[in-house]
């Protein structure tokens, strides 16, 4: 018995440690809006007292029509009347304010958020579900940022209501307080029993939305796909899976739910039962008036009102400290490194003219999962030349480009920067500082909704029509682009629907090129697109007068005959085809394996 007493006191001690972690990040937020909070919360106080001078109000009201009282009814009445049109028009404002400063507060957090979740490294990153993603960052900040705003204000409001509405039994009539507060152990008690079981419950239920989201999002992403291969009866029934699975997870729950309703419940019916009975007592016993058993009837139920509310900010804390935890573990996440943001700029603006060349030496790359994939490479790469990297999938050629961008991050070895063809010795470190020397086209559809026009502009915001115009140019796209009926004002739906993979290749490509940046990484990005076209787009870069370093990905044979130099990775390592074996491949073989 002692052993499971020690066991689930460490459970206990484990969480509460938890949630004042968590209560300690949330509050670094809070603070941030003290301003918006103390208004919040004068509003809530006003409130409370325009509630308590009515329920004062009423009761002389009543004493004045049952004769208990002398005064004057109809200024009483404009009284009550003006109260009660006092408090409505204060709801409203306060009302109307709390969604002003909750939807602002909320942008304001989402924005960071989101933001930090950019900057967080690649590949912890890549271990979250695109739809887990969507949900913390909509769903746990939307809670955190109503949390925020809400939770300290309405604590210090409900309260306020308690002890005043407390203060004023207890004037009037101190056994009324015994009465109204009936209710308090049994309700402490079903909160601490409930906690637990709560906090539970919406890490689960979290968990459980994010998994239904990242299946709608890529069922919804990938519907060619479902349909092509007759998937959808298949995909309908997944989802009443996870449909019956969180159906389960919420009756669960909900049963707890309706037996701590009914306790509470029937404990209110005690509670108001009792106090109309005694203030029955009180009246036909003569101490109190009609009035002032009709005041403290109601200030009983703003008693229990109170406290019930402020026993319901149990549940809503724990649902706060939970989207807090879910955000924390991406906001603990290790951050890129940009400090070298000053001097990357200041190498690229003296390199401009002369290009930059690119050099991997002895490299290694493994994983976090201890999976190896590069080991002891090299490579270079110089302005002016297109460079291949070739081999089977799987041997790394996609990972070595993420190493470029300082996606990844190399256990061992060097990755640098050179000036110009390399000779000089001036050199800088590839960091995610650097990547304002790349331009990327991967594998896939990268095209974003909107016009064509707006998808170039998104790497160069201040192009000109002329500018994009060459770009598509050089990409062999604007023979296509020009003979749309809006140009370039064209409409690109959602991953491209509507073009085909080769003019959405070619876009990407353009866009790539239109950047200007020293070096461009080509991952399979002419797969789609036809042998002469393929050629024409490989030679327009070379023709290029930029002093632009190219590497490119491929599988096919065509584009070995123009680049500089060939490398083909196997079995974890590159080297350096030479001429003679890339032609012999190119006439025995009509594509690499």
């Amino acid at each position: 018995m002692n052993t499971v007493k020690d066991i689930c006191g460490k459970i206990r001690g484990g969480m509460l440690r938890e949630m004042w972690e968590e209560i300690r990040w949330i509050y670094g937020y809070a603070r941030r809006y003290w301003a918006a909070m103390i208004f919040y919360t004068a509003l809530g106080l006003v409130s409370a007292l325009f509630s308590i001078f009515f329920s004062l109000i009423s009761r002389d009201m009543v004493d004045i029509v049952t004769g208990h009282k002398s005064g004057e009814l109809l200024e009483t009445f404009a009284l009550m009347i003006g109260c009660a049109v006092g408090n409505l028009l204060l709801t409203q404002m306060t009302n109307y304010a709390s969604s002003w400063i909750s939807i602002r507060v909320d942008n304001e957090i989402k924005a960071e958020i989101f933001s930090k979740i950019l900057a967080a490294d690649w590949e912890p990153l890549s271990n979250y579900h695109t739809g887990d993603l969507l949900t913390r960052w909509n769903t746990d900040v939307s809670n955190l940022s109503s949390g925020v705003l809400n939770f300290i204000p309405n604590m210090v409001i409900y309260v306020f209501r308690f002890l005043l509405a407390f203060f004023i039994v207890v004037y009037h009539d101190a056994s009324f307080a015994v009465f109204a507060l009936l209710g308090i152990p049994v309700t402490m008690l079903m909160s601490r029993v409930t906690m637990r079981r709560m906090r539970n419950n919406n890490k689960r239920s979290a968990e459980m939305n994010a998994r239904m989201n990242g299946f709608n999002q890529e069922a919804f992403s990938n519907i060619q796909t479902i349909k092509a291969f007759d998937l959808c009866s298949g995909c309908a029934g997944k989802l009443k899976g996870l449909q019956r699975e969180y159906l389960d997870m919420k009756m669960e729950f909900q049963r707890m739910t309706m037996l701590t309703s009914v306790i509470m419940g029937l404990t209110g019916f005690l509670v108001s039962y009792s106090s109309y009975g005694w203030g029955i007592y009180r009246v036909w016993s003569g101490v109190i008036s009609y009035g002032t058993m009709t005041m403290f009837l109601g200030l009983s139920s703003a008693l229990t009102g109170a406290l019930n509310n402020l026993i319901n900010l149990v549940p809503t804390g724990i649902n706060l400290t939970t989207s807090a935890r879910r955000i924390m573990e991406l906001l603990e996440l290790p951050a890129e490194d940009y400090d070298g943001e000053e001097e990357a700029e200041k190498f690229l603006e003296k390199n401009r003219e002369e290009g930059v060349s690119l050099r991997m030496s002895a490299v290694r790359y493994a994983y976090q999962n201890g999976h190896e994939v590069l080991r002891d490479l090299s490579l270079e790469a110089h302005p002016h030349e297109v460079v291949a990297l070739v081999g089977a999938s799987g041997e790394g050629k996609t990972t070595l480009l993420r190493l470029l961008l300082a996606l990844l991050h190399p256990q061992a070895g060097r990755t640098l920067l050179c000036a110009g063809d390399g000779r000089t010795g001036r050199t800088l470190a590839l960091t995610p500082a650097a990547r304002r020397f790349f331009s990327y086209v991967p594998q896939g559809n990268t095209m974003f909704s909107g016009t064509i026009a707006d998808n170039m502009r998104d790497v160069k915001p201040d192009a000109s029509e002329e500018e994009i115009r060459e770009a598509l140019r050089q990409a062999c796209a604007w023979e296509f682009v020009s003979a749309l009926p809006q140009g370039m004002d064209t409409v690109i739906r959602e991953r491209g629907v509507g073009l085909s993979e080769g003019q959405a290749q070619r876009l990407s490509i353009a866009r790539a090129l239109l950047r200007r940046a020293p070096i461009l990484l080509l991952d399979e990005a002419t797969s789609a697109l036809d042998p002469e076209t393929e050629g024409r787009v490989l030679q327009n870069i070379m023709r290029d007068t930029y002093p632009r370093t190219c590497i490119l990905v491929t599988h096919r044979l065509l584009p070995l005959q123009i680049c500089s130099r060939v490398y083909h990775l196997e079995e974890k390592r590159c080297r350096a085809l030479p001429r003679e074996e890339i032609e012999q491949m190119m006439r025995t073989a009509p594509a690499l394996a």
